[in-house]
């Protein structure tokens, strides 16, 4: 008689599954082979382990070290603060952007020494490949999809919220020429392999270096409690608070959603005034709506719900540690981490920039019809009013 699917298999299926201990094993075993060896001089205008761009580098860190392989490091802890403030005279974001891009790769191709391998994030690194030494390997980390689709992708998006001035073209010619320069271009997810594929870049110059959650996002110690804070149905927004990350689309998602139940957190800031006036006519407006800067951790342990709506996200590590956390997240098309997710188990994709759809999502969650475990009891006695 045939053997049927025990728990054997079943236990293997569950030790495969994104974020599991054997997941994180695997994924740090790539890291380590996705990197170079020999000298190496890397760069990142984030300092380690603050923000998303700075757990990007506190990865590579550990993963050269796992390895043994000695890193000459310049991050923005090694530039002096009166370098880049010399940038802000800009009047534009995008030109302030630009400019400091362009000042932190001036210092870090200053500190590259007789490298064996240069390893730069996209946007501050086509100073230090002009000025590698002959033979280097030109390494390019790339933080983003392919830099044509964030254009296309942030156009859209203050096409439908035109909150803040779009900045992304004037760092295009720069990305593209470091496209042109790199031996290699790490890419951290799928989304961003295809986007570089799409663009024409062959295969065999991609290499693949998955990223991680911090292990200190996991399940508080009281399962089954998630989101149920006195009947309300906690959703956290974890980020800056910026159009093309969809603050805005959520907002205006959230808006349709008339359940008093319904709670929203926006924990991250704001960069410009527009912004800020927005967020604080919407929390004006609606009393169920929050926001502020803060450690989310405290906050996902309270959530029934992360949604990360991003128009372009090359991998979304604050969706993927609300994950870690247990939390169910709902994420846009265009959000790299969504290769974690197991649909309709762990959380939701929805299509990029659609209000309606999100709202409709988060009210399927809110009701039991979707990830039934993330509601709480009161979530699934009727409630489906949604404009």
């Amino acid at each position: 008689m045939s053997a049927s699917p025990g728990r054997a298999e079943t236990q293997s299926a569950r030790a495969r599954a994104p974020l599991s201990d054997e997941w994180r094993a695997s994924a740090l075993r790539a890291q380590e082979q996705g990197l170079p060896g020999g000298e190496v001089a890397l760069s990142c205008p984030a300092a380690p382990g603050l923000g998303g761009l700075g757990r990007h580098l506190e990865e590579m860190l550990d993963a050269f070290s796992r390895r043994g392989t000695p890193v000459h490091l310049t991050s923005e802890r090694d530039v002096s603060p009166g370098v880049l403030a010399s940038a802000a005279g800009r009047v534009s974001p995008s030109g302030r952007m630009l400019a400091a891009s362009r000042r932190f790769d001036r210092v870090a191709a200053r500190r590259l020494g007789a490298a064996d391998a240069v390893v730069a994030f996209n946007g501050t690194a086509l100073a230090q490949f002009e000025a590698a030494p002959t033979g280097a390997s030109l390494e390019l980390m790339s933080a983003n999809s392919h830099y044509r689709n964030v254009i296309a992708r942030h156009e859209l998006a203050h096409r439908q919220y035109p909150v803040e001035a779009p900045w992304a073209k004037r760092l295009l010619a720069r990305n593209l020429a470091e496209y042109r320069r790199a031996s290699k271009i790490l890419v951290t997810s799928d989304y961003m392999r295809d986007s570089f594929l799409e663009h024409g870049t062959p295969e065999e110059r991609l290499e693949r270096f998955p990223l991680t959650p911090n292990p200190r996002f996991a399940p508080g110690a009281t399962p089954g409690t998630v989101g149920a804070r006195a009947g309300r149905f906690e959703i956290v927004y974890v980020g800056s608070l910026l159009v093309h990350k969809g603050v805005p689309l959520l907002l205006d998602a959230f808006s349709r959603l008339q359940e008093p139940e319904l709670r929203l957190r926006l924990i991250g800031g704001w960069t410009t005034r527009a912004m800020r006036r927005q967020i604080e006519a919407a929390v004006a407006r609606d009393p169920r709506i929050s926001a502020g800067p803060g450690d989310p951790l405290p906050h996902l342990r309270g959530a029934a719900l992360c949604v990360h709506p991003a128009y372009e996200e090359g991998f979304g590590y604050a969706p993927a540690e609300a994950l870690a956390a247990g939390v169910p997240v709902l994420v846009s098309e265009d959000t790299g981490m969504k290769e974690l997710i197991e649909p309709g188990r762990t959380g939701l994709v929805v299509g990029t920039g659609d209000a309606v759809a999100l709202a409709e999502a988060i009210a399927a969650v809110f009701r039991g019809e979707e990830l039934a475990h993330a509601a709480p009891e009161q979530a699934g006695s009727g409630h489906d009013r949604l404009d």
